[in-house]
């Protein structure tokens, strides 16, 4: 095939359409504030983006591609979302927007809230309802156990107390 047919982009034409973010399989449980929270950062996007098609030049539709791949990925997310009032769960048993403390054999303890796949921050200690150690949580009470499948070791786990509040990251 001679390269006369061929196109290629010129230095001021964005680059192609972004690939989309896959969807989750699992219904999208969140928090109401994590759902608050996500409303807010695709508001935010709206104005950058918005604020962007101001400007001329590919770096300025480069940014706006990767924007509105951001968009359609979290208001997809939104439409899916099963918003959950965590300050009005009342249980004996642990469920989804639990706050649990833990303490392991060692007397290290441990605080995890189990919040919805958009709200996950292990580091802070909120972790998906879809995770194993989330899993094995879900409808244990005081004083049980449960074990923490990590890659350095399974730990055990006594379930020391846990409450419901409005919360997420």
């Amino acid at each position: 095939m001679s390269r006369a047919f061929v196109k290629e982009p010129d230095g001021d034409q964005a680059e192609l359409d972004l690939p989309e973010r896959p969807q989750s399989e699992h219904p999208n449980y969140i928090t109401s504030n994590g759902l608050q929270r996500m409303k807010s950062t695709v508001e935010m996007l709206r104005q950058e983006r918005d604020q962007l098609k101001k400007e001329d030049g590919i770096s300025a539709k480069n940014r706006i591609k990767s924007i509105e791949a951001k968009l359609r990925y979290l208001e997809k997310r939104i439409q899916r979302a099963i918003s959950v009032d965590v300050s009005k769960q009342v249980s004996e048993e642990i469920r989804f927007g639990a706050t649990v403390k833990l303490v392991d054999e060692n007397v290290q303890k441990y605080i995890f809230t189990i919040v919805g796949e958009d709200e996950t921050e292990p580091d802070e200690g909120f972790i998906s309802w879809i995770s194993p150690l989330a899993r094995e949580l879900v409808g244990k009470k005081i004083n049980d156990f449960v074990i923490w499948e990590r890659p350095a070791g399974n730990l055990e786990l006594e379930i020391m107390e846990f409450s419901y509040k409005n919360s997420g990251v």
